[in-house]
């Protein structure tokens, strides 16, 4: 399905962020929160947000075509929010990850192989060059074959490739100073950003929809920089049209089963009542 299959449908997908943290907390949340909410309108996507984990039930899961990792930090889900998480995942749900939503949930392996791989450090934040490896992507068609950006360079525990996720975006090394020290084999060319056709986190037997991460994101300035918002919504365009959930899927078992006019979707970008309240981005402890 083509990446403008939705807007071009009388379908709205429905998307929940999960943004909460337990460890760091970036103060660029909320204004992340709000340029996705804004965009979603162009994408015919409804963005929904929480930091309540309770959310985490089959029920309430199963209204979503896509669940958004936004920077989330340390154990963000007890045991019975992780099991709903991947039997979401066994049904066909879509997963995208955002920065330092691969420092969480660390000790969970299908947490892991969904989202690619788990983060280990980065140097100090600085402008550095991001080599496009596939203009092919939604993610990545519009952006210049060297893009330069202000952002924290992640490594990684392991090579996302080794659970068959595409890299699309690499660090380019020459660029910025890391002194280390790598502890951990995370493959070449630095990975960056990438997706997975088909999520390495659902069980055998499960349906497995689609994986995007970047690891791009920490600043407030970045998440209003038009480059990024195409990034990172050509990640989730695509995510959601997998056809592995009701926005494009009508037997799918998870996601938005309602169909609704492009301009039906909400913007708002204080907190719903129903998926709970977004504490202060003000509470922050160590740099991630």
């Amino acid at each position: 399905m083509s990446s403008t299959s939705l807007a071009q449908s009388n379908t709205t997908a429905s998307a929940l962020i999960y943004s909460a943290t337990v460890d760091f907390r970036h103060d660029s949340i909320l204004t992340a929160i709000e340029a996705m909410k804004a965009q979603g309108l162009s994408y015919n996507i409804q963005f929904d947000n929480t930091e309540d984990a309770s959310w985490f039930t089959d029920d309430k899961l199963a209204q979503y075509d896509l669940l958004v990792f936004l920077m989330n930090t340390g154990e963000v889900l007890d045991n019975d929010g992780q099991t709903a998480f991947q039997r979401y995942i066994d049904k066909g749900g879509n997963f995208v990850g955002i920065h330092a939503a691969s420092d969480c949930l660390r000790n969970s392996t299908f947490f892991d192989k969904e989202l690619g791989s788990h983060f280990d450090y980065h140097p100090e934040i600085t402008n550095a060059t991001v080599d496009v490896l596939d203009h092919s992507h939604p993610s990545t068609s519009m952006l210049p074959d060297q893009w330069h950006v202000y952002d924290e360079m992640y490594n990684f525990k392991s090579d996302p490739r080794s659970v068959g996720a595409t890299v699309v975006l690499s660090a380019n090394e020459s660029s910025y100073n890391d002194p280390g020290p790598r502890r951990f084999n995370q493959g070449t060319p630095h990975p960056t950003a990438w997706y997975q056709e088909h999520g390495a986190g659902a069980d055998v037997g499960g349906v497995a929809g689609r994986s995007f991460y970047t690891s791009l994101g920490h600043t407030n300035d970045t998440w209003k920089d038009n480059l990024f918002l195409g990034h990172v919504m050509g990640g989730i365009s695509w995510a959601v049209q997998s056809g592995t959930t009701r926005a494009t899927n009508a037997s799918a078992l998870v996601g938005s089963s309602a169909s609704s006019s492009h301009s039906s979707a909400s913007t708002s970008a204080s907190p719903s009542a129903t998926t709970g309240s977004i504490p202060s981005a003000t509470q922050a402890s160590t740099a991630l």
